[in-house]
């Protein structure tokens, strides 16, 4: 391996998922492909459209209510916006090195800041407070994706990357955890510990069910999410794991790493997107929210879809 490839690894490789190096030589010596197949819920004759290639590494792609996309250069420590105009700026510079995000109802941006292994409120006019710092008064591995519930509870999972910023070069926890932080409250609980290394998370429309991907080995879950925020009812969704997912209107799941991969409320594969580099999440928004957002290493692309998201 040259100098180059190595000092290219040593960079992005602790960002992404299992699986990414090969994904990545493999992509980054392609053109951008697109492989569609018959499943009706992407616009005709739509193919994904390259907005920057400018970033390190991106990811946490969320929408605001107006469908303003936001996103994370984690490297970098930046958040950007892409407006539904058609505008690229910056949001926020010093995050954290936030990764995953999600809105709460008040519009703060919520994220998972893992230079200090914390969750983030972010408020429109970008005052920060930290709203978890531990569990048990042991740092977390490294918060990476969220998912806000009806209540303004959050689920995030909490896997280890070791990052070039922290100081510390292992885990002070006994395990790689899915948990769960009730609104309002200050002490953050484990719904599942079972997981070898938990990523991408997502609720249902309906906030009844929960998507994990355990990247760490190669699988996606399924939970019932009872009254008290607990989790039951595991069940195996599908035989791939993901970095980030998504959901559309239609309950097809959206899984991402060697570009997107989606499937139906059966866990059928139905479509897949293929995008140079490391797909490392996605996300609706637009107007209409019919336009899928995608973070691909250092790019960011969209695709006009006929489905919606949720």
């Amino acid at each position: 391996m040259n100098t180059v490839k190595t000092l290219m690894l040593s960079i992005v490789l602790p960002f992404a998922g299992y699986g990414m190096i090969s994904g990545m030589n493999e992509n980054m010596r392609s053109v951008l492909k697109f492989q569609k197949k018959k499943s009706d819920i992407i616009a005709d004759n739509a193919k994904p459209v390259l907005i920057s290639s400018q970033f390190k590494f991106t990811e946490g792609p969320v929408a605001d209510k107006q469908g303003n996309f936001f996103f994370t250069d984690i490297i970098e420590d930046k958040i950007w916006k892409y407006s539904i105009e058609g505008e690229l700026s910056l949001f926020m510079d010093k995050t954290g090195h936030s990764d995953g995000m999600y809105f709460d109802k008040k519009g703060n941006l919520i994220t998972a800041a893992d230079e200090k292994n914390e969750l983030w409120s972010i408020s429109p006019d970008k005052k920060i407070t930290v709203i978890l710092d531990n569990y048990e008064g042991k740092r977390f591995n490294g918060p990476n994706d969220l998912w806000i519930d009806k209540k303004g509870g959050i689920y995030f999972t909490d896997p280890y990357y070791q990052r070039p910023y922290w100081e510390r070069k292992q885990s002070e926890l006994d395990g790689q955890h899915v948990y769960y932080l009730p609104n309002g409250s200050k002490k953050a609980i484990i719904v599942d510990n079972k997981l070898v290394m938990p990523n991408g998370i997502i609720g249902s429309a309906d906030g009844k069910n929960l998507f994990v991907a355990d990247i760490g080995d190669k699988k996606t879950y399924k939970y019932t999410i009872n009254k008290d925020g607990s989790l039951s009812e595991r069940k195996l969704f599908t035989g791939m794991g993901s970095d980030g997912m998504t959901l559309d209107n239609k309950s097809n799941l959206y899984l991402t790493g060697r570009g997107v991969t989606v499937f139906n409320p059966r866990g059928e594969q139905i479509e897949h997107i293929e995008l140079p580099g490391w797909t490392a999440n996605v996300t609706f928004g637009g107007k209409n929210k019919d336009i899928l957002f995608i973070t691909s290493n250092k790019s960011v692309y969209t695709l006009k879809m006929k489905v919606k998201g949720i």
